[in-house]
Formats: C-alpha cells, sequence, structure tokens
C-alpha cells in the first residue's frame, strides 16, 4: 500500500514550495512496499508511538549506516581504542601485515 499527498501546483514556475499542512520538512517521495511489510510497519509504529514518516525514516537511516563500511570500520577503530588503548607501532605492524595476507 502506498499513501502519498501532493498539493496542487499553481505557481507560474511549476515548482510550488508551500509545504503541506501537518507534514515535517524534508525530502518527501512516495515508495512501494509489499502489503505484509507495511502492516507490520504500522503495527510498529503504534507500538512505538512514533508516525509512520518517523518509523521509516529511523530504519533507512539505519540500514544505511549498517552498509556504509568505512562509517562501521572507523566506529569499531573508535571502539577498540576506547577499550584497549592506543596501541604501539609493533602490534600496528602486525596487524597491518596480517591484513595483507588474508585474502578478502
Amino acid at each position: 500500500m502506498s499513501v502519498t499527498r501532493f498539493r496542487r501546483n499553481t505557481s507560474s514556475t511549476g515548482i510550488d514550495a508551500r509545504p503541506l499542512a501537518g507534514y515535517t520538512s524534508g525530502m518527501k517521495t512516495a515508495v512501494s512496499i509489499p502489503d505484509d511489510v507495511f502492516e507490520d510497519a504500522e503495527r510498529l509504529a503504534s507500538r512505538l508511538r512514533t508516525s509512520r514518516s518517523q518509523l521509516y525514516a529511523r530504519a533507512l537511516a539505519e540500514f544505511v549506516a549498517r552498509h556504509d563500511d568505512d562509517r562501521v570500520t572507523a566506529l569499531m577503530d573508535q571502539a577498540v581504542r576506547e577499550a584497549c588503548g592506543e596501541s604501539d607501532a609493533f602490534l600496528q605492524a602486525a596487524a597491518q601485515q596480517s591484513l595483507q595476507r588474508v585474502e578478502w
């Protein structure tokens, strides 16, 4: 199921910049999702007492963050530094050599 609200364009430029009443600022887009996923999301949004838009924005942000390899690596590196402190030059060189020998 897809729900989208549009404002009728009446400007001479072809762009109507007025926001729809009740909508937050930000990019608006229409997407198609399977009915069962939509229904599950509706139930979850209700249980979390959040709007559908907030639920989808949070879910998409989490998905994107999980698939941003550089960000994940940086966060893991930060966690290791915080847990173990900075490593010395020998350990860094040994780790680098180990990584170079591994076929990714």
